[in-house]
């Protein structure tokens, strides 16, 4: 399916984040720079950082602030630092060659200790749009990456949420909120990017039951 592509991540979260009706379930987003980088870790504890154009969990680093200084994950592999000079000098030989954003890290909910997060993509047909598809995305035993890429297990939106909540009575509430925001977020999109035909929102509920908006995909796989 054609139709008009958005490659920028920030692109697309500055628009949603104009919204009161959605920015506040958008996480903290600033473009990687030292200072963002400082102040976010010592506000959150935990960030991820990743690429403004990419996709697949290429290039999606996390970051963690600690008592005993700090930790950073690629792919299955934690690095430790006692200084975040050193850790920061690690990033920039790490990372790819391109612009990144930090987010705020997000202590999702688990099954078995593996994050899991969830991707609803909605297609435009005729004048409306209609979902496609609503999954669960579990990561692959030791990455917080959840891609099916990079060897995540896609489970039906329902199981997700009842294997990973402890409160069953939340489920069907979970699935209305996301669907109804995406339907927002879809018509803010629209608006403001007229000829797109498809979007891929990629969603996560936390240890708390909090949904979250992590991202939005024009071309979602």
């Amino acid at each position: 399916m054609s139709g008009r592509q958005l490659a920028s991540k920030w692109l697309k979260t500055e628009v949603l984040l104009r919204d009161p009706r959605v920015a506040k379930y958008i996480p903290m987003t600033k473009p990687l720079t030292i200072a963002n980088l400082q102040m976010m870790l010592r506000q959150y504890g935990i960030v991820v950082v990743k690429p403004d154009v990419g996709a697949g969990g290429n290039g999606v680093i996390q970051m963690k602030h600690h008592a005993q200084g700090y930790k950073l994950t690629h792919g299955s592999r934690t690095f430790s630092y006692s200084r975040f000079a050193e850790m920061y000098s690690a990033l920039l030989k790490i990372k790819i060659p391109r612009s990144y954003l930090i987010q705020q890290g997000i202590r999702l909910a688990t099954i078995n200790n593996r994050p899991i997060d969830y991707r609803v993509k909605v297609v435009k047909e005729g004048k409306g749009w209609i979902f496609r598809a609503m999954v669960g995305r579990l990561a692959k035993p030791g990455l917080f990456v959840t891609n099916l890429c990079k060897g995540g297990t896609q489970l039906t939106c329902k199981e997700g949420l009842r294997r990973s909540l402890s409160y069953s009575g939340s489920i069907d509430a979970k699935r209305k909120e996301m669907s109804k925001l995406t339907r927002i977020c879809t018509t803010i999109m629209e608006r403001k990017f007229p000829g797109i035909t498809q979007l891929g929102f990629d969603y996560g509920v936390d240890v708390k039951g909090q949904i979250w908006i992590f991202e939005v995909n024009t071309r979602p796989q």
